[in-house]
Parts: C-alpha cells; sequence; structure tokens
C-alpha cells in the first residue's frame, strides 16, 4: 500500500515539521508514504471572486500532475463529509480491497480547491466544519492515517 499526502505550500513551522516526521516514521510499518508539496500561488490584497478561481486552478492543477488514474483521491474539504476514525480506516480499507493501491490525500490551499481537483476526488473529507491551517491540517492528518492502518490491524492505539 502506498499513501501520498498532496498538500499545497511548504511546512515551514519546527514542531509541526517534527510531529509529521514522528508520524511517517511511525507509518512505514503499515506503507509507504510519500509527501508532495505544490508551490502555493500569491494571493493578491483584495482578491476578487475571479481571481480567486484562476488561483484555485492552477493550484489545483499542480496537484492534479501527481495524482495518477487508478488512484483512490480523497481531498480534505470543510465542505466534505465528515467520518470518525473508524469510518476512515473502513473507506481506506475498502479501497484497498477493490483494488486500488495508491490512496492520495490531497490538502489544498489557503483560498480551498478549484472545481477541477473537486471533480476528482473520490471521496471529499471534512474533518471539521472549522476552519484550520493548511500546515497544521498535516499533522492531523498524518495522524488519522496512522490510527487507520492501527485500527484495520485490530491493533492498540490511544483512543
Amino acid at each position: 500500500m502506498k499513501i501520498k499526502i498532496i498538500c499545497v505550500g511548504k511546512l515551514k513551522e519546527k514542531y509541526l515539521v517534527a510531529g509529521i516526521k514522528e508520524y511517517l516514521k511511525r507509518l512505514q510499518a503499515y506503507c509507504k508514504v510519500e509527501v508532495y508539496e505544490v508551490s502555493d500561488e500569491s494571493i493578491p490584497n483584495n482578491c476578487s471572486l475571479s481571481e480567486e478561481a484562476i488561483i484555485k486552478a492552477k493550484e489545483g492543477r499542480r496537484m492534479l500532475d501527481k495524482i495518477k488514474q487508478d488512484d483512490y483521491v480523497i481531498l480534505l474539504d470543510v465542505d466534505g463529509k465528515q467520518l470518525d476514525s473508524v469510518e476512515l480506516a473502513n473507506n481506506m480499507e475498502s479501497a484497498m480491497i477493490s483494488g486500488k493501491s495508491t490512496i492520495d490525500f490531497v490538502i489544498g490551499g489557503s483560498l480551498g480547491h478549484g472545481e477541477e481537483i473537486l471533480d476528482r476526488a473520490d471521496l471529499r473529507l471534512s474533518f471539521s466544519k472549522m476552519t484550520f491551517p493548511h500546515q497544521l491540517m498535516r499533522l492531523v492528518l498524518v495522524e488519522q492515517i496512522y490510527r487507520a492502518f492501527k485500527i484495520m490491524k485490530n491493533e492498540p492505539y490511544h483512543k
């Protein structure tokens, strides 16, 4: 099994880098993980809706370039479906059973996702109705991926 985490922008905060590194190390026992950071677009002050759409489309195209046709795509989206950890594990396991060898988790930029990448998603997943910095979501995401594998393997993990 291969997991790809595709996100907009570079991770800067050292505490987030350290936390993500720890979970990526733990995940090595279950899967191969690749992290792709695509460049973000600068957002002008007083950005119009049409300018926002162009920015989201450009960032989305960069993310789509990292996604293969056969990949199962889970897109983090505030308007997506909310699942608990067991449901996420079941969703990932179902994708694997159905023959998907790669699951892509996609985190957009500060403006969200463009239509093209939204349309490509197999699952639009919301961690909460609240808005989180996309850099912090990386840490939360890798922890939840790790938790999902622990659930799939019926191994104990802190609840």
